[in-house]
Order: structure tokens, then sequence, then C-alpha cells
């Protein structure tokens, strides 16, 4: 049997010390010995709460496309949301939890439900907390002057791990379009293909030739054999925007010149 596995930490931190992600990683070890092997793993640093989930989206793909059972290492790390639960067992993937192998469609829901309603319940005490603490006075968050500093390390902090997200999620991505570019697909049709088969962007987006080319000239994708050079033909969305500009400001005579030289 085959497995693609999912792994889940909440916080950026947890994902880059591996606290929480080796006993993931211990937890389908074990259930998978003597059942099979993983074929894939894919680690999604986000919110329990989110349901817009661009790793889980990719391991789904890859577990309907290998025929492989979805796998997780606890049942508490999938999701705090009732419909994104049933959304994903509507999606014709075999999923299953190491922690509860025996659990059931009907037990996923009841489990779901449970921690939606806690975690809504810890939502609702924290902002009474704050809203009490307001009303007493009390200064929160970046509306604190000695705080200037901080938000910009922060703001840095964050382009920085939104550069780290996207690097991730294009290593992730690349098998799938290598294996969509084996049939000499072009740009426009690898986009689609990832389209249809339901995997998004690295912002929750749609993909398009240039997106493609983008995830093939990244820093980190160089090595998987790719020969930019043969991606040249495609426009960037800089480019197309430049020539934009370029062409409404051009006299009629440019225009007509323009427009011949592209027919």
């Amino acid at each position: 049997m085959k497995f693609v596995t999912y792994l889940r930490v909440s916080t950026e931190r947890q994902g880059q010390s591996g606290l929480g992600l080796e006993a993931q990683r211990a937890a389908v070890a074990a259930h998978v010995l003597g059942r099979g092997e993983v074929v894939a793993e894919f680690v999604e640093v986000e919110s329990g709460k989110r349901a817009d989930r661009p790793q889980l989206a990719l391991a789904l793909a890859e577990a309907k496309r290998a025929g492989a059972v979805l796998l997780i290492a606890k049942l508490d790390r999938l999701a705090r949301n009732v419909a994104f639960i049933a959304n994903l067992l509507e999606s014709g993937v075999e999923v299953t939890a190491a922690d509860m192998p025996e659990a059931n469609r009907f037990l996923l829901h009841v489990m779901a439900a449970v921690a939606e309603h806690e975690a809504q319940a810890i939502s609702d005490r924290t902002k009474a907390a704050l809203a009490a603490a307001k009303a007493r006075g009390v200064k929160l968050g970046w509306s604190i002057p000695e705080r200037a500093s901080e938000q910009r390390q922060a703001a840095r902090k964050g382009a920085a791990v939104n550069k780290a997200l996207a690097l991730a999620h294009a290593e992730n991505v690349l098998p799938v379009i290598e294996q969509i570019r084996s049939g000499d697909a072009s740009l426009r049709q690898i986009a689609t293909e990832l389209n249809a088969r339901g995997i998004k962007t690295a912002r929750g987006g749609k993909w398009y030739a240039t997106t493609v080319r983008n995830i093939l000239r990244s820093e980190g994708c160089h090595s998987s054999g790719f020969s930019v050079a043969s991606l040249d033909g495609v426009p960037s969305a800089e480019e197309e925007f430049s020539d934009a500009i370029l062409l409404r400001n051009a006299t009629p005579n440019q225009k007509q010149m323009t427009t011949h030289g592209n027919a």
C-alpha cells in the first residue's frame, strides 16, 4: 500500500525547529511499518482554523495520482472546521490517521465539530480579555510607540517567511510539473493541468504560463534539469505591463506598426 503523509505545525518557529514534526514523522512511520511505503511527504506551516492549505492540496493531488492513502499523524492536525473535513472526505482520496486508524467518516465529522467548537470558545475568550484590557486603557499590539522598531523587524521577518514559504511550495510542486512536462507539454498546458488537478499557486490562485515559468526559473529549482532558455518565448507579467504602457503612449503610426508586427 502506498501512503502520502501530511504533517502540519501551527507556527513558523515550530516548522524551523522541528518541534512537533519529528513526533508526527515517528507516528506515521510506525503506522506505515509492515503496511506499505511512503511515496511522498508534505509539510504545512499553518493555523488549524484556516481552510486554505496549499500543501494539503498538493498532498491530495499526489495521493489521487498515485492511488495512495493520505496519512496524517493526528486527527487534530487536519482541521478544526466541519465544512473543511466534509470537502476533504468528498475529494475521493482515502484518509486515515495514525493515532486512530479505525476512525470512519462519521467519527471524523464528530471530532472536527468538537475541535471547531473548542477553537471558537478559545477565540471568544481571547477577544473578551483583549476588549476588557483595551477598555481599561491598556495599549495593545503595534499601537505602542515603543514597538515601532519591533514592527519594522516583524515586517522584514514576514517578508522573509513569505519568500521561504514560496520556495518551499515551488519545491513541492516541481515534481508534479516535471511529471506533466515529461510528455512535452507546453507551459500553458502545464498550467491547465495543474488547475484541473485542483493544485493552487503559493498564494492560492490559478496557474498561468507565466506562473509556471516563474516556478521553473525560481532559485533552487535550476537543479531539476529544466532549460530556462527554452522558456524565453513566454513574456513575464512585467514585460507585458511594460509593453502595454509603451503601446498606450505610442503615436497612431507607431501603434499601427506594432499591430502589424505582432500579426
